[in-house]
């Protein structure tokens, strides 16, 4: 099922894009996401009539740090329109975060990966009834970000991303990244490469685009646990960006709030269109509103392209889907679950997270979102 038919794509994506060029993209962004509601960072305040709080009541969730400030500013603002009400959401990373859920230890957890069949059939022993469910909630992109001594412009492209992340290009001044780069001065610099050493939701989407853009420079299948070789690691978004930040010739992958929050410069991408498209959370919104629902009944997974090449689409963005139980929450936690998630849903949701370098969801899929959260039971 496509989120548009025929003009209706050109249509989401001028719509996103002046929702995010209307948002101020400061981000701030932390792994240390271990607060209640009441103690999350400051955010915009929601209006209290956009929130309907429903019964007070106390929720414990895990998983992606790619999400970890919207929901410090998904929580602030609930709570600050809930009184009674906290959030304690821990940034594990996805993999963790899915375990915890199937533990039966959260009330929900982040993932930026959709639930694969295994795991769905996991989540079977806590959801009674039933099973547990992608509910997309906070778009993203991916930057490939880089500290490079006279380099502030850098393009890239799909096959050679993958191997510079593979250890097949060693070098800043490569053929292949000069090629991409006439004119920069690139040095003759050993790349240092930092990636997760957490199961992480950006990895997978990260080597997902490899996959697809990588014109077969990427040997190994998309995974949330890293399989290239050599480069170093770090834990979480925060971890990786730091090392950026702190290593010269460095470069690493992490969402656009982390890039922004400690200003690391990003890459373009040569998809293929006519110029390289640069890492804004307008661009990402062009390729969001061309995805596609690709999960079956309630279950809201998304197919994205990766191998876009239409003008003005970033390729490489996420989504971090909310995983709930269809039929089986807790019946004491139930109630403050629906009305915490159609907040985050919301237009005021989604333009709150946007203020921190997150990127609006199209309003076909957060009105689909929506409509499923009310039959959560």
């Amino acid at each position: 099922m496509k989120l548009q038919r025929n003009g209706r794509s050109k249509a989401l994506a001028i719509g996103a894009v002046a929702l995010v060029s209307s948002l101020s993209l400061a981000a701030c962004g932390s792994d240390n996401n271990n607060t209640t509601a009441s103690g999350g960072s400051s955010g915009s305040a929601a209006p209290a009539a956009s929130i309907n709080c429903g019964k007070p009541g106390s929720l414990i969730a895990a998983g992606s740090t790619a999400q970890g400030t919207a929901v410090d500013v998904w929580k602030t603002n609930f709570s600050g329109s809930c009184s009674g009400t906290t959030i304690n959401y821990q940034g594990v990373g996805s993999g963790a975060g899915i375990q915890q859920f199937t533990q039966g230890k959260v009330q929900f957890a982040g993932s930026d990966s959709a639930l694969k069949p295994a795991e769905v059939e996991a989540t079977k022993a806590v959801c009674t009834g039933g099973q547990g469910i992608d509910l997309p909630m906070a778009g993203g992109l991916i930057s490939l970000v880089f500290n490079v001594d006279n380099v502030d412009n850098l393009v890239l492209d799909g096959p050679t991303a993958a191997k510079i992340f593979d250890s097949q290009i060693t070098k800043w001044n490569d053929p292949a990244i000069a090629a991409l780069n006439p004119g920069a001065k690139l040095p003759d610099a050993e790349i240092q490469s930092f990636h997760r050493s957490d199961d992480s939701g950006t990895t997978d989407n990260l080597t997902k685009y490899f996959a697809a853009a990588g014109n077969g420079a990427w040997a190994y299948p998309s995974s949330k646990t890293w399989a290239a070789k050599g480069g170093q690691s770090a834990n979480g978004s925060a971890g990786v960006a730091a090392q950026v930040k702190q290593v010269k010739n460095s470069i690493s992958y992490v969402e656009l709030a982390y890039a922004q929050t400690n200003s690391l410069k990003s890459a373009a991408i040569n998809t293929g269109a006519s110029k390289p498209v640069e890492a804004t959370a307008a661009n990402a919104a062009n390729t969001f509103a061309k995805a596609q629902v690709a999960g079956t009944g309630s279950d809201l997974a998304l197919k994205l392209d990766y191998a876009t090449k239409d003008e003005g689409s970033y390729p490489l963005v996420l989504v971090t889907y909310e995983i709930v139980c269809d039929k089986g929450n807790k019946a004491d936690t139930v109630d403050t679950l629906k009305s915490f998630l159609t907040y985050t849903a919301s237009e005021a949701g989604q333009k709150a997270a946007g203020e921190k370098g997150y990127v609006p969801l199209p309003k076909e899929l957060t009105d689909k979102v929506n409509t499923v959260i009310p039959t959560l039971a």
